[in-house]
């Protein structure tokens, strides 16, 4: 198998198992454990995956987020449900951002069936699907851009974020613990917190499975958000944290529980 072939071979086993084997590698493509190790070297470099002990991962680190085209393959039925739930807070007429990210993506896109919408926003998957589309008035943030978030960042992005206002903006992130939002990229986070500024209020969509989790830099505090939206209860923690607060939290109906 060539070096590429092999490549493309560990990233689509990390998009089907989320983490792989450095042994279990070297037995699959029949080569030597240093092969692997440079095959995770350079796609680590590339930004694909996390290097850990006996292995890598697509799972989020401190100072590390999968790219987007991983995570925009993964958990479809959680990121359709807490993009359901927070499509319930858009109205006809309103003006809404919606930050990067796969998640807000498939909100982006669910958006187009509302009339009468203005979208903004950085991501690039976003300005894709919704362009042409009747009834929605779409405006795009330039900036630099990040092919590993698929959105555009800067001081360009940020520029254009003061001189806005929106109704909601629906906001993500990789990592929650106790009451604190996480995000490992610096760019990321000033636009996210440019976004919050420059709104009415604020909504954050998070995947249950992402609280017990720190990055590099602090988001936000989940009482500075009107809504969280999640696809599970959130962890006792976070919900005596956030008690007698005015956050209102939200559970997403997933089609597929139980």
């Amino acid at each position: 198998m060539k070096r590429e072939d092999r490549r493309q071979a560990i990233i689509d086993r990390l998009v089907e198992s989320r983490a792989v084997d450095l042994d279990d590698l070297a037995a699959r493509f029949d080569v030597s454990r240093m092969t692997i190790h440079r095959d995770l070297d350079e796609l680590e470099q590339a930004g694909v995956l996390r290097k850990v002990r006996g292995g890598a991962t697509i799972d989020a680190g401190t100072q590390f987020e999968s790219d987007f085209r991983f995570r925009e393959l993964q958990e479809a039925d959680v990121k359709r449900a807490i993009a359901d739930a927070a499509l319930e807070l858009v109205e006809p007429g309103m003006t809404v951002m919606i930050n990067d990210g796969s998640m807000a993506s498939v909100l982006g896109e669910l958006l187009t069936r509302r009339k009468h919408v203005t979208v903004i926003t950085n991501n690039a998957a976003i300005l894709e699907r919704a362009k042409g589309e009747s009834g929605v008035t779409l405006i795009g943030l330039g900036g630099v851009y990040s092919p590993k978030f698929n959105a555009y960042f800067g001081i360009v992005t940020e520029e254009a974020l003061s001189r806005l206002r929106a109704d909601i903006a629906f906001i993500s992130a990789p990592a929650v613990s106790g009451r604190l939002a996480y995000h490992m990229d610096e760019a990321v986070v000033r636009t996210k917190r440019a976004m919050m500024a420059s709104c009415r209020q604020s909504c954050l969509m998070i995947n249950n499975r992402r609280f017990g989790h720190t990055a590099l830099h602090v988001l936000a505090d989940l009482a500075e958000f009107a809504t969280v939206i999640s696809d599970k209860d959130l962890p006792q923690e976070t919900s005596a944290e956030l008690k007698g607060g005015e956050t209102v939290v939200r559970i997403a109906n997933r089609k597929d529980a139980a």
